[in-house]
């Protein structure tokens, strides 16, 4: 094996932490939502999610202001809207409009379920003592919703820089975690 130095300015490429996902918020009787990929899994039940959002963006503010959120996974059948939702901001554009995405109420939370995406997850803010050092929410899943029609779901991946990676094959390895 040949080993060479990596920039540090793709590392992020090759720790991809799980699908790009749509978080939606309502704030001042206005939808938006926005593409993100930097996010992670940080404890079971409660299940609570880490995400990075950046002070720049307008669901920034919502997320502050109404501690709510909803985190939607979509599939790769949809990447031409996520891609869509990434590169255009909120504050010029009706994201659910531009991009041909269906709003629903969430059962907890005022911000909407995206129904062209396979699965839900309705949360409040629970911890921001991260926020302004690094832009790090501390998210609890309050309700989870799923397409069950949906049996094998090809999410997206962002690998940096305009590359990203379809899920593929599902394989079941002896494992004692949850």
């Amino acid at each position: 094996m040949t080993r060479r130095a990596y920039p540090l300015s793709k590392v992020y490429g090759l720790l991809e932490p799980g699908p790009v996902v749509l978080l939606s918020t309502a704030h001042k009787g206005k939808l938006n939502v926005m593409a993100m990929s930097w996010h992670m899994m940080m404890e079971f039940e409660p299940p609570l999610v880490g995400c990075l959002v950046s002070g720049r963006h307008l669901i920034f503010e919502a997320l502050m202001a109404t501690r709510q959120c909803v985190i939607n996974i979509p599939t790769a059948d949809i990447a031409d809207k996520v891609i869509g939702c990434g590169n255009t901001s909120g504050r010029r554009v009706d994201k659910f409009r531009r991009f041909g995405l269906t709003p629903l109420p969430a059962k907890t939370v005022a911000a909407p379920l995206i129904a062209e995406c396979y699965a839900s997850l309705e949360c409040r803010v629970a911890d921001t003592r991260l926020v302004n050092r690094y832009n790090f929410f501390v998210l609890e899943v309050q309700q989870a919703w799923i397409d069950t029609a949906c049996k094998d779901p090809r999410t997206l991946h962002h690998r940096g820089r305009g590359k990203f990676m379809i899920a593929g094959e599902t394989v079941r390895l002896a494992s004692k975690a949850k």
